[in-house]
């Protein structure tokens, strides 16, 4: 099969700050509270912006980045859990906006992990269509209500990567993808957003740690060859449990929870764009998410 690469990232998060002392005083609990259950100490929120038009913002960052005009980007997969209710999803809105014409748009709506499936379709898509744009995008303020547990955590923004046939610099080499729909009822949105918190951090605690082994062990490395681990960012605890469980030094684990919350599907490809742009080492890269459904899995992408 024809080589896919990872051309570049872009991000784009709201302007608006959200500190844990301006939530606290909602939810009945203390700033200090709420950064040590999560480590987040402020969030982002969209006010005017829908979840749409942050990916076309996260998009045109991705694209200017990668130096790519979007009238070659050969496919466009767009992953949303928290976008307008019905139908036609965010993908055809990004698209018509970013001026794709008929280039083809595709919706993945799975909360956290979409953009990890998207990015695992996309390796497998760009052979068929040239350069496909990922685009993960999540307004996740609308959604949260006031349950302290639940509104603590998230923010709004989005992400962007580009998935090309043309050479860059890491290869996505492999992905592991799972589903398992009998705790689809632990993390929904039926009118409101129901989390069982338990439920959720067990489960991907243990669930990531084991994708990431079943994708290593297929290519015979350990997770101390990995240079880099860019997940899901979901809570700090969890990310401190997951190197634990791989035996990995945290400081491989790249996190910006603490500024951004957790924006579901984006905040995988936001926590890629802002280390991309740090220098980062040549070495490979594992991404890995797990979300609503449930879903997880995790990607590979080695040095080209």
């Amino acid at each position: 099969m024809t080589p896919a690469y990872l051309a570049g990232f872009g991000h784009y998060v709201p302007p608006r700050v959200v500190t844990n002392a301006e939530l606290a005083e909602r939810l009945g609990k203390t700033a200090e509270w709420i950064e040590s259950s999560s480590g987040i100490r402020e969030r982002r929120y969209a006010d005017d912006e829908s979840a749409a038009e942050m990916g076309v913002t996260a998009a045109r960052n991705c694209l200017a980045r990668t130096e790519i005009p979007p009238s070659d980007v050969g496919m466009l997969i767009v992953s949303s859990g928290s976008a307008s209710r019905g139908f036609p999803g965010p993908a055809a809105e990004i698209a018509h906006k970013l001026e794709l014409g008929t280039t083809p748009a595709l919706d993945v709506p799975i909360a956290s992990a979409g953009s990890l499936f998207a990015l695992a379709l996309a390796m497998r898509l760009a052979p068929a269509h040239g350069r496909v744009l990922v685009v993960a995008t999540e307004k996740m303020s609308e959604l949260t209500g006031n349950d302290p547990n639940i509104a603590m955590l998230f923010g709004d923004g989005a992400g962007a990567a580009l998935v090309s046939t043309d050479p860059g610099e890491w290869r996505v080499t492999d992905a592991v993808l799972h589903s398992d729909g009998q705790y689809r009822d632990d993390l929904k949105f039926d009118g409101s957003l129901q989390m069982n918190g338990m439920s959720v951090i067990l489960h991907a605690a243990r669930k990531m740690p084991s994708a990431i082994e079943e994708l290593l062990a297929r290519h015979n490395m350990t997770a101390s060859e990995i240079s880099a681990f860019l997940l899901h960012q979901a809570n700090l605890n969890l990310l401190t449990r997951i190197a634990k469980a791989l035996n990995v030094d945290r400081q491989r684990f790249f996190s910006n929870i603490d500024c951004y919350g957790n924006t579901s599907s984006a905040s995988m490809l936001i926590a890629a764009s802002e280390w991309s742009e740090r220098t980062p080492p040549a070495g490979p890269v594992v991404f890995s998410a797990f979300g609503a459904g449930f879903h997880w899995g995790a990607v590979l992408a080695m040095p080209a």
